[in-house]
């Protein structure tokens, strides 16, 4: 399962989530929101919003392909990246919150495939593409009042939450999603620069933290256990009935 063009990748992510849907799995979570985020990219690429748009169709391509391989390596039984492993074994787990789903596939994609990615597209170049891999985050930010609104509907105690802290949440994300891409930045320009040898040991490495990160969300401390478990009373259980909420769909 490799894609050759923005278009593919979206198609790819449709039958994903098609298919774990219909098996009532968790795993339809992440690729509904990657899926959102890919179109957001597609659209800003069309209307010419980046400094090269052909090279980040190719960047989009290669990240969401990096997903791809490894969801399909889980499926078929091998061995995905330690990150991507611990986010889909939470697939069929119950305690586990919407949230936590969408966190793990995003700690594992954004803090490991996308500083790989870039590098692979940029190459010897990669500073040529902070410019657009900047706007990556400006895109990402902007759609995180429609995708937070969607988790509150199926999480309503989240939703309560939401309200009470007004728009220091969102600030909260905005702010995580810069840590993250930053961090994913300088990964990825020492990426680029290493050869095949100390490639393999940065991306060792930075698997290594970033699965700690993903076990760290998966199974948070006392106390933030003990709130995931009361928000998980009152979430929706159903993936069928959480998926088209989370796609926007009323």
């Amino acid at each position: 399962m490799q894609a050759h063009t923005i278009d593919e990748v979206i198609s790819f992510l449709d039958q994903i989530v098609k298919d774990e849907v219909e098996k009532g799995s968790k795993l339809a979570y992440f690729p509904i929101l990657y899926r959102e985020v890919t179109k957001a990219i597609k659209v800003a690429i069309n209307n010419k919003e980046f400094e090269d748009n052909p090279r980040m169709e190719r960047l989009d391509v290669v990240f969401a392909n990096r997903y791809l391989e490894a969801y399909t390596q889980f499926k078929e039984g091998q061995k995905p990246s330690t990150c991507w492993a611990i986010s889909f074994k939470q697939g069929h787990k119950f305690w586990p919150i919407v949230l936590q789903h969408l966190l793990l596939g995003i700690n594992a994609h954004i803090n490991l495939d996308l500083g790989i990615a870039a590098a692979e597209v940029a190459g010897d170049n990669i500073e040529d593409l902070k410019g657009d891999f900047s706007k990556i985050n400006d895109i990402l930010s902007s759609m995180v009042d429609g995708v937070q609104a969607n988790i509150d509907k199926v999480s309503p105690i989240i939703g309560i939450m939401d309200r009470l802290a007004g728009k220091l949440d969102e600030r909260l994300v905005d702010f995580s999603i810069q840590l993250a891409r930053d961090g994913a930045w300088e990964f990825s320009c020492a990426y680029a620069d290493a050869d095949i040898e100390n490639k393999q040991l940065l991306f060792k490495k930075r698997d290594a933290s970033i699965a700690w990160l993903g076990k760290d969300i998966a199974k948070p401390g006392i106390l933030l256990a003990g709130i995931a478990g009361f928000v998980k009373i009152f979430e929706w259980k159903r993936v069928s009935r959480v998926a088209p909420v989370l796609e926007g769909k009323p």
